[in-house]
């Protein structure tokens, strides 16, 4: 074997609508290993390539809403076989940018798939939890349902990579939402993992948006899209809050911030609510007429 050969590192691009694009600003991040050493490239998304999830995930919310609970669950299931198919790759994928042990490493990715079981059990069961049959004055039936947001974005914080990621596009993918995620830049590897995951997971093109690079190149963006109806994010600043609660008082989107320490991310009670799904659903309120008003 020739010692003087220079490998060949690898490139990983986005995720947007079911495909595989290359950065449109031709612009890269160098993924560093814990020593310092190259593992590879990961695309730095620009503004542009936001708008194009956006427009990939706008495409594909409709019928991602009108598809079963039921089925969302199985999809989203399905994710959860795929992580767990792949955990040894995400355990090395998450040691390899970090100090993490072997043993918290496997812990993450458990949990990741946990979550995602977790989530798919709610998709045909939060609907119940969350609606309510409401008392009227008079011979009606009045029912408020949780119906799909429209396309959420999210921005995921440096760590818990994965499992913090996951945490954040499950709940409005259960919801019948369409996601566009910025992934942790400082642990890319978990992010374009899991993109390839989802590209075999049952998904239809554009339901899950997967982005890699700098939020301080799209945050603003994303604010400000009129198209992006909520936002879910962690590990925000207080610049980047203010920016993000900013773009929302102009054009009303929902803006749901979480402030967890790393290991909360791991508390199944604290994380795998339904009140996570209830920030990325609208109350739809329903009358109908109940048997006394029909006709003698």
């Amino acid at each position: 074997m020739d010692s003087s050969r220079i490998p060949v590192t690898k490139a990983w691009k986005l995720f947007i609508g079911g495909q595989f694009p290359r950065s449109e600003s031709g612009r890269t991040d160098v993924v560093r290993g814990a020593r310092d050493q190259v593992l590879g490239h990961v695309a730095r998304a620009s503004a542009k390539d936001l708008r194009d999830a956006v427009s990939a995930a706008r495409r594909a919310q409709s019928s991602w809403s009108r598809r079963t609970a039921y089925n969302r669950g199985q999809v989203l299931y399905r994710l959860a076989e795929m992580v767990e198919g792949k955990s040894v790759e995400f355990v090395e994928a998450l040691r390899a940018t970090s100090t993490l042990t072997p043993g918290r490493a496997r812990a993450e990715v458990g949990a990741a798939v946990d979550r995602l079981v977790a989530f798919a059990g709610w998709a045909d069961k939060h609907a119940q939890l969350l609606g309510t049959h409401n008392p009227v004055a008079g011979p009606y039936y009045n029912f408020t349902v949780p119906e799909a947001s429209g396309v959420v974005g999210v921005l995921a914080p440096e760590a818990p990579a994965l499992l913090a990621l996951l945490s954040l596009i499950a709940p409005p993918l259960c919801a019948g939402n369409t996601v566009v995620a910025m992934g942790s830049r400082a642990h890319p590897l978990a992010t374009v993992l899991l993109a390839e995951a989802c590209a075999t997971a049952d998904f239809p093109g554009g339901v899950v948006n997967l982005l890699t690079g700098r939020r301080g190149d799209v945050a603003a963006t994303l604010a400000a899209h009129r198209d992006v109806d909520a936002i879910h994010a962690a590990g925000c600043g207080r610049a980047e809050r203010r920016l993000l609660e900013a773009g929302a008082a102009e054009n009303l989107k929902r803006v749901r911030l979480r402030e967890l320490a790393s290991s909360d991310w791991f508390d199944s009670r604290r994380c795998e609510s339904p009140d996570w799904i209830e920030s990325f659903g609208e109350m739809k309120t329903i009358w109908h007429p109940s048997a006394s008003c029909a006709s003698p």
